[in-house]
């Protein structure tokens, strides 16, 4: 058994911490039982703990005299206070914090403010929810319990992706509303292009100081996407860091996880020469190329998001924050179709275009010794995409490897089933056309 501390404060110990004398376990007083105590203290109302307990009036402190008081510097006070033998579960040593409550808010982090943001989320969230999600919002790790009964070979896809500078012009139009949409969208096409069902998503947002309506804004964006695309919206973080972003801007990004068949995955391994390209229309800039748009529709051309485009038929504020469309209820019409399970894929391979455009995207699922020939005059592009081009005098070449060019996601099919694809996304009122084929090459997109 540990011996008792019964030293006292002298003027010999260098650092004022107590010399200890020690008692003899021999005369050492019979210690009550731990719950006992507990019982006791929880009787009386009082919590069995250092801070409650202040030495009688008419009692000496054994370890406090007039010439040597306790330690009140605050290292001496925890070291002081770890050589102390617990004597009871419930017992602790409770430190006044350093700072008044409020302190924390004045230097620029408001953690009540946070928290009484974070109150709402429950329900806003609610909406999200998917029967394999467990718990409830606010705890230390989002639950999701995976049910892959309906797979043979269940394969789970991720992705992780932000909104880039598109935040920008947000700011500048405060409109906040549709940023976590457009996040939630690329997520989704990132993994849907492999065949992948959505099934969680989780946010990071990072503020110098939040504002109440903003937030809300922001997270009522998240909860469509999510909505729209079937994904619960399972936890998040909401970072307050003053100092480190400038005054009424914020960072957006997300992870999602979602799930896919092994054997349908349309990996592009199989595509080769003769296969079709099929490509779907963007709404626009979706998210990528913003840094490039904002000069030249803000310094080149010195215009106000209020400003009126007739080449656009808009506002430049509604053109730019067009929300990035989701293609997943299209993917995954097309794959139930002409991908089923244990059969030939007649669909190969699906690319999604973003920073980087045409060059840039497709040739990641196209195999070696493969390229794609892309036709430029077989959709119409959109005029943002030429007013930026003309006003900023970007080469054409250019423009293909930064901006989608009204191109937001690309089926690489068989020739014999191209009619038949085609056709059908008629039927579904789903906008596509023959944009190029796959040649000869090495894993390359040639526009012409």
């Amino acid at each position: 058994s540990s011996p008792i501390f019964t030293g006292s404060f002298t003027k010999d110990t260098p650092s004022s911490f107590p010399t200890a004398k020690l008692k003899s376990p021999k005369n050492r007083r019979p210690e009550k039982n731990p719950v006992d105590l507990l019982r006791q203290g929880r009787k009386k109302g009082k919590c069995a703990t250092l801070e409650k307990q202040k030495p009688a009036q008419n009692r000496a402190n054994p370890i406090e005299s007039k010439h040597n008081p306790l330690p009140q510097n605050l290292v001496e006070i925890r070291r002081f206070a770890l050589s102390q033998p617990k004597r009871t579960p419930c017992l602790s040593l409770k430190l006044a914090p350093l700072m008044k409550p409020k302190a924390y808010a004045k230097a620029g982090v408001d953690i009540d403010l946070g928290n009484q943001l974070k109150t709402s989320l429950p329900k806003l969230l609610q909406s999200t929810r998917r029967p394999e999600v467990l718990g409830a919002v606010g705890g230390f790790g989002g639950l999701f319990q995976l049910s892959a009964k309906r797979f043979r070979q269940p394969v789970l896809v991720s992705s992780m992706d932000g909104v880039g500078t598109k935040l920008k012009v947000a700011f500048a139009a405060n409109r906040h509303d549709t940023i976590g949409e457009d996040l939630v969208n690329h997520c989704v096409n990132d993994i849907a292009v492999l065949g992948a069902e959505p099934l969680f998503f989780l946010d990071y947002l990072g503020a110098g100081r939040l504002q109440p309506a903003v937030f809300g804004k922001i997270i009522v964006g998240l909860v469509n996407g999510c909505r729209a695309n079937g994904c619960a919206l399972i936890g998040g973080e909401t970072a307050q860091m003053p100092g480190f972003y400038q005054n009424k801007e914020y960072d957006l990004c997300g992870a999602i996880v979602g799930i896919a068949e092994k054997s349908t995955i349309p990996d592009g391994k199989t595509i080769q020469p003769g296969d079709i390209v099929i490509g779907f229309p963007s709404n626009g800039l979706h998210t990528n190329g913003y840094t490039l748009a904002r000069q030249v529709f803000f310094e080149k051309m010195k215009l106000r998001l209020n400003a009126r485009v007739k080449e656009q038929g808009n506002t430049l504020a509604d053109e730019l924050l067009r929300i990035h469309r989701s293609y997943l209820k299209a993917i995954r019409k097309l794959l139930a179709r002409f991908n089923p399970p244990r059969s030939p894929k007649q669909i190969k391979g699906f690319a999604h275009i973003t920073g980087g455009g045409l060059v840039g995207n497709l040739p990641r699922i196209l195999p070696p010794n493969t390229a794609a020939q892309i036709a430029k005059t077989n959709w119409e592009i959109p005029p943002v995409f030429s007013l930026i081009q003309k006003e900023g005098q970007v080469s054409e070449k250019e423009m293909f490897a930064v901006f989608n060019m009204g191109i937001g996601l690309v089926a690489v099919v068989s020739a014999k089933s191209a009619a038949a694809v085609l056709a059908y996304l008629k039927r579904i009122q789903e906008p596509a056309s023959i944009i190029g084929e796959i040649i000869q090459g090495k894993q390359h997109c040639k526009i012409h």
